[in-house]
This record gives structure tokens, C-alpha cells and sequence, in this order.
């Protein structure tokens, strides 16, 4: 027992560095919404200037420059200390300024890529300016040793601890007392507000930049002399630190300090196990207890869809839509077999690393680049399928080219397993899950002897086919030709693929789910399979290329699959231009390895300063260019060999004139509906219907719970009571399926997918539809009715707002669905608009399909709705004909808030309820 407990207090050390690196996460997120991937980075560049002043040297991070100063003499702990921290915070105000101040108004996915183009610099410098010789720090505290029975264990790990502990209560008092905190507290809530009361969120940001820099710098410095310093020592530390700032929801200082404090020293027990216990694991599972940590987190807060209000928007850039890609297919080929043919030696070689990243590369435009999801386990997936190649060629015997599929294919169903936690959870957490992920992958798979080789490797034999030898060669053939022409093969045909994916449903739905995931669903799109699917195909496509870096080396090591080789490959990746497959392909010429790298090794002689490089371009590409490099080459106006898709054509016939099915049986039925936030009701005991044939508004005062009840009718917030459509209860089914029997909305903030073009929007509403009339005619149809014909091609980001509400009118109707439940569709409006919205209504409605309509313009409500429903406090208070409802009582008292009988006149006092009469023209 006192062996347990005395690796707990050995593991106080590192978990109290992932404290002070999450509280530091905390401090940066609060004042600027920035996680900051490079905090673990920072901390080590701290802990370098530390143990060089200690030695009487100042560290340079300018290149060129000589790497360090001589300052005559070393300085005390106290003294170097104080200059290191103050290095530190000046580093944190020159990125912030420099960097996360620009992008203030960017994601925060875009923000954390930013951190770790940051990273990817900081590290590069650092290994470039001080080497990777290992640097020595002496101790900081007395190394005294206490008795814990047979056990002893080094009391420098408590005094640390109580530090980081004491640190952490300085700063929970600093927030909630001072007005410096008070002042950040208000910024984090509302910049506006801090604006509208005179505090500066700029100056708060910087001050906090710079308070976090030296509270991770401090972090670094106090564990330097328990940890060998070299320039990656400290970047790992991020990972835990991630998890325990997330068990803090990333703002509450004292869950992330005591969560990684338990982290730390969880570990140290999991080594002590690993060594004790003969049937635990060896490897890689003190590594799982941040993963686990994460997991526990997506248990407990992951939804699988956002709520209202926090929906994630992403900063990719436009993924194009391959078109007349015959001819530069081609002509690529063509010049690579070239490149092929006449290098030799180490530029051959490069040719053929860039064609393998290229493969890689594309994998990760798939996730990423159409699909949305952050992912920095693409080259872990790599690994895995090299590692699973040399198991299937080597032990099972199975030859070339069924071995490397079927690698690839177990690659698959470790994505897979990558991408379950995309279902609860987006954006940055999943970008933090998928590093977890990584970093497990290579400590429990690629490092661990009794899985395979180790780091002495997995052998892979040469692929054979048909007797000719396809493998690299060796000596004078190295590298062969017929090698680099397979690998080519395996490129052309990924990226042919990709053309099909980013053209057919399943590409335009990855795109729809990239944009926004409610109105994907809402549009009939299974969001979780969609983002399944996603991480399958760049899990197989990723296979793939590490199966041919397994042929290449002749050798599965964990070394080409490194964590932060991916995480610098994905810094390459998004600089190249992760939407598109031509940036994938760039990406792979742009690869560590690759041609570019070469020229700039053997040419133009920066060789060394290639990764600092690739993280300060993609710092620069995340701030002004999402589109990467890619999206600034000419587009060359290829000459059509096959029919492309030209511009949508409205000449479409009219379809025979519909009944309009009516009937007592409601379409729509909703029974005690209820909605619940915790303690308040949004929606009490709602009940209504729609039949055939008519309209039905659902008004009411602000905040009166119109849109949750939206929200509970489709599946998009929890709710109790019955909810039926057309005899059939669908209250247990998710948004999607209600959305595919016919119940189809729109939203209040439109929710449109801005990466798309309108036609491209309205066909993802039209894909999935009962109708039987061609989706091409219905969507040519719906867009002339509602005056988009025109604007068919354009990219809706450019709309005006009153266009996108009629975009997203379009993309809801031309489904044909049961029930159309619109929520704002004038908003946007002028009157004249509106009044001729309220007339296409009408024609909608008698074409067949019911709505229910939600908008505050009470004339095009009462002008329209044969039948109206009033909420006041999520509850129904009135219900009937625009007539009665005009008149009654409750109505009067939830607009006014006065009694009935104290209104003369109902419709002086609310000109709004009193709705004019449609012209001839306009009926």
C-alpha cells in the first residue's frame, strides 16, 4: 500500500505541471476564447531561458543570430526566474498581439489551428536555435526524501504541488475579488457589455496573455529539473492538460487544477502497475488516463447535435467542386511519371514521398475539408495500417495487393472508433480527442515490444505481382521507378475518388454537416452517419498511403507516424489547402521529405528552417487565406471532354394541378408538449394540430417558447407528450427520420450552408423526398416560384438576408413534405416582400402541403393562416381564427399586459393583430 501511495506523490511532479498548463489554457480561453495548443510550448521555451541563465547565457529565438548571449557570469535561481517569466509574458503579448487579436472574430476551431501553427514555430525555433542536445537544470528545491513505511518518496514533487496549489488560489481570488478578474469575467460574458461600460477587452486580453504565458512558463521552469530538456520534451504535457481543462469546462480554474494534479498522479501509479502487476499492460497506459478523462467528459456533456445558439460554424474555406477534370488529370500524371523517370537518388525518393503524403494528404481533405471535423490522428491511422500490412504479409502470408486493402481496411475500423466520439461532440473537444487518441495509439501500438517489433520495427515484404517486383529496391536501384509509378496509381486513384465524393450526395451532405449540423438534419441528413462515413473513407484513404510508407521503409517504426509528424502534417495540409483535392496533392510536394523540402534543403539552403516556416505559414494562412495555396492558383479554363453540370435550367413543366388533401384527421398532432431547462418550462402542456389543406400560425409575444416548440415538434430539444404525424407517433425519433417522413423546418437564423451554392442548398433538401417528380424539376421549380432562378449559382454567403430567408423558404419546400413548419421566414422582409411571400404560401399550401407558421409580421400571419395558436410563458392561451383571436381576452392581456375589459378598442390598441385585407390581385 505505501508503494502505491508513494508513486501518487511521485506523480505530484507532472501533475502539477498540467495544472499550471491548464490553468494557463484557462486564463487564455476566458479573455480571448483562444485554447491555446502551444502552451505546452511555451512552458518549454521558459524552461530553456531558465536553464540557460543558469549557465550565464540568454537565449536568441531570431534566426540568423547566434543562438544564445554570453552574459559574463550565471544568475541565481531568483534572478532567472524573474527573467524567464518576464520572457514569457512578453511572448504571450506578441502572439496575442500579433496573432489572436486579428482573429478575434474568427472560430475558435480557427483559433486553436492557429495554436498550433504556434506550436509547430516554437518548436521548430527552438530545436533550430539551441540543437537537440539534452540540457541539464539543477534542482530548484532541497532533495529531501520522506518515509511512507517501506517506501520513500522525494518531497520536491509536494513542494511543487503546494506551489501550483497556492498559484492556483492567488488566481481564483484575483478573478472573483479584484476588478481586474471582475473586468475579464464580464469581457468573457459580453464583449459588447464590456465595450458599453467602459473596460477594454483588448487590454484585458493582453494582460491575460501575458499573466497565462508566465503561469505556464512558471509550469515549465519547476519542472525542468525532473524532466530532460529537448525541444519536444513539454509539448505532450498538452494533451493532459487539455483533459483536465476540459473536466473545467474551461473556466473553472479549481476542476482544472485538481483534475490535473489526479491526473499526474494516476500515471505515476498506472507505471508503478505496469511494472508490478505481471498481466497489466506494458505500454502506453499511462498515456490512456487523459483519454479516459476525455471520454468520462463526452459521457457526461457530449451531444449528438449542437443546441440553438451554439451551433458550430467552421472557417475552412470553399470546397470546390471538381469539374472537366479529365484533361489536368491527365497532364498531372503525365508529369509525375516524368519526374519519376528522369530523377534518381534522393530526388526520386522525394518525388516518391511526396506522391505517399499526397495519399495521406487527401485522406485528411476528406475529414477535415469536406466533413468538418478537426481531426490530428490521420498519420496515427497511417501507422496503424503499416503496422497491420506487416501482420497480414509477414505472419498471415497474404500477398500483394489483397495485403495493403486489407490493412487499410483495418485502418478503417480504428477511424471509425476515431470518429464515434465526432457523434457527442465538435469542433475544438474533438480536435483534443483525436490528439488523446494519437498519442495513446503510439505509446500502447507503435512503442509496445509484445504487440510488435517495437522500436526496432516490423519487417514488410517487397509487393510482388504477377512475378514483377514492385518494391523499392535497394543499393544502386534505389529508388526504382516501378515503385513510384504504384505509389502514382494509388494517388490518382484516391484523388478521382474524391472528385465522385465531393460531386455525389454523400459529398454534398458531408458539406451540409460541415456547415451546420441542425439544419442537415433538419434537411433529413443522418449527421452521425454522415460524419462516420467521413472518417471511414479518410481512415481507408489513409491506410492506404501507410501501407505505402510500410513498402517504402521495408519496415513498420514508430518513428514516420510520430504524433507531432502529424501534427506538422496537418500544419502542411491546411497551408497546402485542406478543402480541395488540389491542395491535398500540394500538400504532399510541401511534405517534410518531399520535393519542396528537398529544393529547399539542397538549393536555396534553409533546410533547417523548413518547419519553422510551415508553422509560421500556417499561422498566416489560418488569418488571411482559409482557402490555403490552393485556393490562390489561376483556374486554367480546361476544355470539357465529358457533359459537365451547366447552370440550372427553369424551363421545366408545370406539374398537373394538385388537390389539396383535406380532412378532419390532422397531419400534425402534438398532445402535452413539454420542454424543460432545468428548472424552467420553456413549454407547458402544448397541444394543437394542423390538418390538410390549411395554414396554422403560432404566434406570440418574445420569449413566449415559439421556436422551442419548433424544436420539440422535430426532434431538436428534449421534450415529454405526443407528438404524431399523419397517425403515425413519432416522438422517440431523431430530427433526421422525422425530417424524412415528411416533417420539414426552417430556423429562425436561417442556418443555411454557406459553402454551397443556393441550387447546391435546395438539392440537399430536395435529395431526400416523397415526392416522385424528378429533384432537378423540383428544385428549378421552387427556386423560379420563389424569384432564385437567377441566382441559382451564387455562393449563398454573398446573399443579402431577406435572399438567404427565401434560400432557405426554397430548400424546405422543395421536398414537398406533410407539414412545413416555417420560423421567420420574412424576417429579412419588407412588406411588399412579405405580402408576396404570404401569396407563394398559399400556393404552397395548395399544392398540397400544410404549414405552420411562425413570425412576428402579424399581417402576413392573419393575412394567410386560416387557423392561429397563441403562446404566452410556453403555454397556450387562445387558439382559432384570425377573427377570434383578435378579440380575445388572454391574447389582449399577454401583448398589452392589462385586462381585457380595460381595452375599448381591441384593434387600436394592437394595430399589429389587426390584419388588412388581401386584394384580388394578391389572393
Amino acid at each position: 500500500m505505501t508503494d502505491h501511495l508513494s508513486y501518487l506523490v511521485l506523480g505530484l511532479g507532472n501533475g502539477a505541471v498540467y495544472a499550471a498548463l491548464g490553468l494557463a489554457l484557462v486564463m487564455t480561453f476566458k479573455s480571448s476564447g483562444v485554447v491555446n495548443f502551444a502552451t505546452g510550448a511555451v512552458a518549454l521555451y521558459a524552461a530553456y531561458t531558465f536553464a540557460l541563465l543558469r549557465k550565464g547565457e540568454l537565449l536568441v529565438p531570431i534566426p540568423g543570430l547566434p543562438g544564445t548571449i554570453e552574459l559574463g557570469g550565471s544568475l541565481d535561481v531568483l534572478p532567472a526566474m524573474a527573467v524567464s517569466l518576464a520572457v514569457s509574458a512578453l511572448l504571450g503579448v506578441v502572439c496575442y498581439l500579433l496573432i489572436f487579436r486579428p482573429m478575434r472574430s474568427a472560430s475558435v476551431v480557427a483559433k486553436a489551428v492557429a495554436s498550433i501553427g504556434l506550436m509547430v514555430l516554437l518548436q521548430a525555433l527552438i530545436a533550430q536555435r539551441v540543437g537537440t542536445q539534452v540540457v541539464s537544470v539543477e534542482p530548484i528545491f532541497p532533495l529531501k526524501t520522506i518515509s511512507m513505511g517501506d517506501a520513500v518518496a522525494p518531497t520536491d514533487r509536494i513542494w511543487l504541488t503546494v506551489v501550483i496549489l497556492v498559484l492556483a488560489v492567488v488566481t481564483t481570488l484575483t478573478f472573483r475579488f479584484t476588478r481586474f478578474g471582475v473586468a475579464t469575467e464580464a469581457a468573457a460574458e459580453s464583449e459588447k457589455g464590456a465595450f458599453l461600460t467602459g473596460l477594454s477587452p483588448d487590454r484585458i486580453a493582453v494582460c491575460n496573455w501575458g499573466l497565462s504565458s508566465a503561469v505556464a512558463g512558471f509550469g515549465g521552469i519547476m519542472i525542468a529539473p525532473l524532466v530532460t530538456l529537448n525541444p519536444i520534451a513539454y509539448s505532450l504535457f498538452i494533451v493532459p492538460a487539455l483533459a483536465a481543462t476540459l473536466v473545467g469546462n474551461f473556466s473553472s480554474i479549481w476542476l482544472t487544477v485538481v483534475a490535473g494534479i489526479l491526473i499526474g498522479s494516476l500515471q505515476a501509479e498506472v507505471t508503478n502497475l505496469q511494472g508490478s502487476v505481471d498481466w497489466f499492460p506494458k505500454s502506453g497506459m499511462a498515456e490512456s488516463i487523459p483519454l479516459l478523462l476525455i471520454l468520462v467528459y463526452l459521457v457526461v456533456r457530449g451531444r449528438p447535435l449542437p443546441d440553438r445558439g451554439s451551433v458550430i460554424r467552421q472557417t475552412l474555406g470553399r470546397a470546390p467542386r471538381p469539374e472537366r477534370i479529365a484533361v489536368p488529370a491527365v497532364l498531372a500524371t503525365g508529369l509525375a511519371v516524368v519526374a519519376l523517370v528522369a530523377t534518381a537518388g534522393s530526388w526520386r525518393a522525394a518525388v516518391i514521398t511526396s506522391i505517399i503524403f499526397g495519399v495521406i494528404a487527401l485522406s485528411q481533405v476528406v475529414i477535415t475539408g469536406y466533413a468538418g471535423q478537426v481531426s490530428l490522428a490521420q498519420l496515427t491511422l497511417a501507422g496503424v495500417s503499416a503496422y497491420a500490412l506487416s501482420v497480414v504479409n509477414e505472419h498471415l502470408g497474404v500477398p500483394f495487393p489483397l495485403a495493403p486493402i486489407l490493412a487499410a481496411m483495418f485502418a478503417t475500423v480504428v477511424g471509425v472508433v476515431v470518429g464515434l466520439p465526432a457523434l457527442r461532440v465538435r469542433g475544438l473537444p474533438l480536435t483534443v480527442v483525436t490528439l488523446a487518441l494519437a498519442v495513446f495509439v503510439e505509446a500502447f501500438w507503435f512503442r509496445n515490444p509484445d504487440l510488435n517489433g517495437g522500436v526496432d520495427g516490423s519487417p514488410i515484404e517487397s509487393p510482388r505481382i504477377f512475378g514483377i517486383d514492385l518494391g523499392i529496391g535497394a543499393g544502386e536501384n534505389y529508388p526504382r521507378v516501378a515503385f513510384g509509378i504504384m505509389c502514382l496509381t494509388v494517388l490518382v486513384a484516391a484523388g478521382l475518388g474524391l472528385a465522385w465524393l465531393r460531386r455525389s450526395r454523400p459529398g454534398t451532405d458531408m458539406l451540409a454537416v460541415r456547415a451546420n449540423e441542425r439544419s442537415a438534419a433538419a434537411s433529413g441528413i443522418d449527421v452521425s452517419r454522415t460524419k462516420l462515413l467521413a472518417f471511414a473513407i479518410g481512415a481507408f484513404i489513409a491506410g492506404l498511403g501507410g501501407a505505402l510508407l510500410g513498402y517504402q521503409q521495408m519496415l513498420a517504426t514508430p518513428e514516420p507516424f510520430g504524433v507531432f509528424l502529424g501534427i506538422s502534417l496537418f500544419a502542411v495540409i491546411y497551408l497546402a489547402g485542406i478543402t480541395s483535392i488540389t491542395g491535398g496533392i500540394l500538400a504532399g510536394i510541401m511534405a517534410p521529405g518531399g520535393l519542396l523540402y528537398l529544393f529547399m534543403d539542397r538549393v536555396v539552403h534553409v533546410g533547417d528552417y523548413y518547419a519553422v516556416l510551415s508553422g509560421l505559414l500556417l499561422i498566416i494562412t489560418v488569418m488571411f487565406n482559409p482557402d490555403g495555396v490552393a485556393g490562390r492558383l489561376p483556374r486554367i479554363p480546361w476544355p470539357a471532354i465529358r457533359r459537365t453540370r451547366g447552370k440550372l435550367s427553369t424551363d421545366v413543366a408545370e406539374p398537373p394541378p394538385v388537390t389539396p388533401a383535406t380532412g378532419d384527421k390532422p397531419l400534425l398532432q402534438a398532445d402535452g408538449v413539454s420542454v424543460s431547462y432545468g428548472a424552467v418550462k420553456a413549454a407547458c402542456d402544448v397541444g394543437f394540430e394542423v390538418r390538410p389543406g390549411e395554414i396554422v400560425g403560432l404566434i406570440g409575444p418574445n420569449g413566449a417558447g415559439k421556436t422551442t416548440v419548433i424544436d420539440a415538434l422535430t426532434g431538436f430539444a428534449r421534450s415529454t407528450g405526443t407528438v404524431t404525424l399523419d397517425g403515425r407517433d413519432i416522438s422517440g425519433k431523431t430530427p433526421h427520420a422525422r425530417s424524412r417522413l415528411g416533417l420539414r423546418r426552417s430556423f429562425q437564423d436561417v442556418e443555411l450552408y454557406d459553402d454551397l451554392t443556393v441550387a447546391e442548398n435546395v438539392a440537399v433538401g430536395a435529395a431526400r423526398s416523397r415526392s416522385q417528380i424528378s429533384a432537378g424539376d423540383r428544385i428549378a421549380r421552387t427556386l423560379s416560384m420563389l424569384g432564385l432562378a437567377e441566382m441559382a449559382e451564387a455562393e449563398v454567403a454573398s446573399l443579402s438576408q431577406g435572399q438567404r430567408q427565401l434560400v432557405s423558404v426554397a430548400r424546405l419546400l422543395v421536398s414537398e413534405p406533410l407539414v412545413a413548419l416555417l420560423d421567420e421566414p420574412a424576417a429579412g422582409l419588407d412588406s411588399t416582400e412579405s405580402r408576396w411571400l404570404g401569396v407563394k404560401l398559399r400556393a404552397v399550401r395548395d399544392a398540397g402541403t400544410a404549414i405552420l407558421l411562425v413570425d412576428h409580421d402579424m399581417e402576413l400571419v392573419l393575412t394567410v393562416c386560416d387557423r392561429v395558436v397563441v403562446l404566452d410563458l410556453g403555454t397556450v392561451i387562445a387558439s382559432g381564427t384570425p377573427e377570434e383571436v383578435r378579440s380575445h381576452p388572454e391574447v389582449l392581456r399577454a401583448y398589452l399586459g392589462v385586462p381585457a375589459d380595460a381595452v375599448a378598442d381591441p384593434a387600436e390598441a394592437i394595430p399589429e393583430l389587426h390584419a388588412p385585407t388581401l386584394t384580388p390581385q394578391e389572393a
